[in-house]
Order: structure tokens, then C-alpha cells, then sequence
């Protein structure tokens, strides 16, 4: 059982290093409308829950689309965490995806869905380099 609680832990001390840059947990609504809200890059929102096994495979899937992207950042919200917000955001099941930009919502799905649906709602949320990319 320690040795979980460490490797817990160790994971979650790397995963907050990172962090600051393209991929952070929103803590409260003050977190969420400065980092959300406010952001100058758009934001994909996660919202999840530890105990949905699809938001486990989908997570790590949107880690990876933005990862290499300097024009969007991913926001993850933990339903049972966060009740303003969900309900804020009507989400009613999880996990369920909302892509934010300059405060307003451009596009969402939920449920656990393919690539191409993702790649779809980044490119309604960041038009300028879908345009580009498809040029080269």
C-alpha cells in the first residue's frame, strides 16, 4: 500500500511540474476564469472523474493532440471537485470536453469519442493553423 501511495504521489509531483505550460487541473472557480476564462491561447476543458474509465483513456488522448501545439492548452476539471462549474457548464455526464476561446464556448462532445472528433473540435478552436497546416 506505501509503495502506491508513492508512486502516486511521485506521478502527481511530475505532472504538476508541468503544469504552468500546456496542461493544468483547475482547483476552483478563480483558478478556472483566470486560466480559462482569461486565457490569451484557447483552452480545451476536461471534465472528469477518478472513477470513469473512459476519461482514463481520453485524458492521456488530448495530452497527446496538444502536447507538440503552442496555441492551446488543456484544463482539467474533476467533477467531484468543481460542482460550480459543472453545473455552470450543464455537464451531466462524463467525461465531457468543452473548448474555450477568449471566454467563449466555440464547440464541445461527450463521451469517450475517435481522433478525428478531437482533431475536429481543435481545428473549430484554433482555425488559423488548420488553415495552414492543410496548405503545406
Amino acid at each position: 500500500m506505501l509503495a502506491v501511495c508513492r508512486r502516486l504521489a511521485s506521478r502527481r509531483s511530475i505532472h504538476l511540474a508541468g503544469a504552468t505550460q500546456k496542461s493544468f487541473t483547475i482547483n476552483d472557480n478563480d483558478h478556472f476564469v483566470q486560466n480559462v476564462m482569461n486565457s490569451s491561447v484557447p483552452v480545451i476543458v476536461n471534465f472528469h472523474a477518478e472513477w470513469c474509465e473512459p476519461c482514463h483513456i481520453l485524458t492521456p488522448k488530448l495530452n497527446e493532440l496538444i502536447e507538440t501545439r503552442d496555441d492551446i492548452n488543456l484544463a482539467t476539471v474533476d467533477v467531484e471537485k468543481c460542482a460550480e462549474l459543472v453545473h455552470t457548464f450543464e455537464v451531466k455526464a462524463v467525461p465531457a470536453v468543452i473548448a474555450i476561446r477568449n471566454g467563449l464556448v466555440i464547440d464541445k462532445f461527450i463521451g469517450l469519442v475517435d481522433g478525428d472528433m478531437i482533431d475536429s473540435l481543435i481545428n473549430k478552436l484554433c482555425p488559423a493553423k488548420a488553415k495552414s497546416d492543410s496548405q503545406t
